[in-house]
């Protein structure tokens, strides 16, 4: 299959959206000989978080030297980055091979009445992910959720661990307009006799998992639980977390800056710790030493310093919370902020913690179509009608944004992985 093939058959797919549910992937990965079932796997989900978390159980294996194969989403340049075997995404000509026998096989398997519609983006990128793992022989997987969990196309995986990071509101139109409708969607990655991992704090939510772990006897572990203990102090160099987990003390500096990146830590910490009462010889200063290691673009991303562009795809209202407390703290000057969102996202609930900290704003849109508009975004936060620009593109979001920060005002790029994507594009083109 040639590029241009490859990206008509992923186009084509895109169309169809987002569509929850199991039945096509499960007949396509068994007419595969069923690769989930050739290697350990970890799997995340949570509302945030959980990409954090899956980078750095990702460097935490490796730096133990297994083999780790890691899938996340979604993607911020290449869509290749979302397969990853030992820290390198999946070579062009590994991509496209993996495409064709994925498109002959969902053609074979419509013609049988097997396969009802077509498969969609997400569930091809999982079936690639699955078989390149395989191919590789990885000794372990981690797997982030795509949206929710239940239905999402990679709960097809029997892990050693599950993980549920957070429980916040987000694709309400999808998961359901309470937090514990939200968390019934994503305890449903929690497996028979399978420890759960879970870093949710809310009391609804958690009740939720709860009951959840109790029905298929599966262990419940609490990171933020009785008798845990968590804690940061600020040293010369930035914030130092101590994390007590059942009597073994953790003190660590993440690579990764803001305080939830301290609590991401902390739940993969306690994956690990799971991982080593199954038997894994994990030792803690190579734990130590890997959240410390860890490199997540796109989350509170210092690009560049003259001036200082800080980058973080917050796409919630949880999100951009985060994004805020950790700027409150550490820049004590107003920002440039270049914003866009999807149009499923409320935008009230995200803006209230980022827009306040501009002294400018630049509306704009990525190159998608379910990006909304910039008279959209303006049209829902009118109080700011003097502190706004509208731009169309991305690009020209970015010049007029370096224009107006005039060499010395910081600049943030926030309110979507889309967007923060194709400012990374647009700034390595100019570096």
């Amino acid at each position: 299959m040639s590029f241009s093939s490859c990206r008509r058959y992923l186009d084509h797919a895109q169309v169809f959206g987002i569509r929850l549910g199991l039945e096509n992937i499960r007949a396509v990965l068994e007419s595969f000989g069923l690769p989930q079932e050739s290697f350990s796997s970890v799997h995340v989900a949570g509302t945030n978080g959980k990409g954090s978390v899956c980078a750095m159980l990702d460097q935490i294996f490796r730096h133990h030297g297994f083999s780790t194969g890691l899938y996340t989403s979604p993607h911020l340049v290449e869509v290749r980055e979302r397969i990853r075997v030992n820290g390198r995404m999946i070579p062009e000509r590994d991509f496209r091979c993996l495409l064709r026998e994925i498109e002959k096989k969902e053609k074979k398997l419509k013609k049988a009445g097997l396969v009802a519609g077509s498969l969609t983006f997400f569930e091809i990128l999982t079936i690639a992910a699955f078989l390149y793992f395989r191919e590789k022989k990885v000794d372990l997987a981690v797997l982030e959720v795509g949206m929710g969990g239940r239905f999402d196309a990679t709960n097809v995986v029997r892990p050693e661990v599950s993980v549920i990071t957070t429980v916040s509101f987000d694709h309400q139109q999808y998961l359901g307009q309470t937090l514990d409708r939200i968390a019934f969607e994503k305890a449903g990655i929690i497996k028979e006799n399978t420890p759960c991992v879970c870093g949710v704090k809310e009391k609804v939510a958690l009740q939720v998992i709860k009951e959840k772990c109790l029905e298929l006897n599966a262990p419940l572990i609490e990171v933020f639980g009785r008798g845990n203990r968590f804690s940061s102090k600020n040293r010369l160099g930035g914030e130092v977390f101590s994390f007590q987990f059942r009597g073994d003390i953790y003190e660590y500096r993440p690579s990764l800056p803001g305080f939830h990146q301290g609590e991401n830590a902390a739940v993969a910490i306690t994956a690990v710790e799971a991982f080593r009462q199954k038997g894994w010889k994990l030792s803690k200063s190579k734990i130590i030493r890997a959240v410390g290691n860890t490199i997540w673009p796109g989350r509170l991303e210092v690009f560049r310093t003259d001036p200082l562009i800080i980058l973080d795809g917050c796409h919630n209202e949880a999100g951009a919370k985060a994004v805020s407390d950790y700027l409150k703290r550490r820049i004590n000057q107003p920002l440039i902020l270049v914003f866009a969102v999807m149009k499923d996202k409320e935008v009230g609930k995200i803006g209230r913690w980022l827009f306040p900290l501009a002294s400018r704003i630049v509306l704009t849109r990525p190159s998608l179509e379910r990006a909304a508009r910039p008279e959209e975004i303006a049209s829902k936060i009118k109080r700011y009608r003097e502190k706004y620009f509208l731009e169309e593109c991305v690009d020209s979001a970015m010049k007029l944004a370096l224009s107006l920060s005039e060499g010395h005002n910081p600049i943030l790029v926030a309110g979507s992985l889309f967007l923060v994507g194709e400012v990374r594009k647009f700034l390595l083109a100019r570096a």
